[in-house]
């Protein structure tokens, strides 16, 4: 039941807010549906969920990143009774315990190169998450951020296709390392 709002405030507004102590009130008063605490801790989770129920929202906190709760099975167990409606997590063991006290899971990856992408199912199959979350989202914009400085920027990992060889290069990259041997020819 839970599982199928999250999926409605979704389909309804598809970006969540991913909140920090700083801008916690932005996030609260923002049109997103699903707040992700990204820096809860023990003193102020409770009053944080409750907040967030209070403006319509689900609220959901990334325990790999919080402060005084405990990253196994009590922590998860802790933040199920002050009334969490997920967690977003790494760590697959979280994930389950997650699971099993009834919360909406996401699972974190970081697509750092094929490698790590292809564990992604592997990992999965065991934990079970809800949802999955790829990390980092754009690439393209990071080399754009941080090319045109005095040290040149190669890029690696995931890159498959030409046309992606050539995005990398229009953005700023001056090579690119692949273990894609056809693209070695390019």
């Amino acid at each position: 039941m839970l599982k199928a709002k999250l999926e409605e405030y979704l389909a309804e507004t598809p970006v969540i807010a991913a909140a920090t102590a700083n801008n916690w009130q932005d996030a609260i008063e923002s049109p997103a549906k699903v707040v992700i605490f990204c820096t809860a801790n023990i003193m102020n989770v409770k009053d944080r969920i409750e907040e967030c129920h209070k403006h319509g929202k689900l609220a959901f906190v990334h325990i790999d990143l919080s402060e005084g709760i405990g990253k196994d099975k009590a922590g998860v167990e802790f933040l199920a009774k002050c009334g969490i409606d997920g967690i977003a997590s790494t760590r697959g063991n979280l994930v389950k315990y997650a699971r099993e006290q009834g919360l909406i899971t996401i699972q974190r990856f970081f697509a750092l190169d094929s490698k790590g992408v292809a564990s992604i199912h592997d990992l999965t199959a065991s934990s079970h998450p809800d949802f999955i979350e790829i990390m980092p989202g754009v690439i393209s914009k990071i080399i754009k951020q941080v090319s045109g400085g005095p040290i040149p920027v190669m890029v690696g990992g995931l890159i498959d296709t030409k046309e992606e060889v050539i995005d990398a290069i229009n953005c700023g990259a001056v090579a690119i390392s692949t273990s894609k041997k056809e693209l070695w020819y390019i």
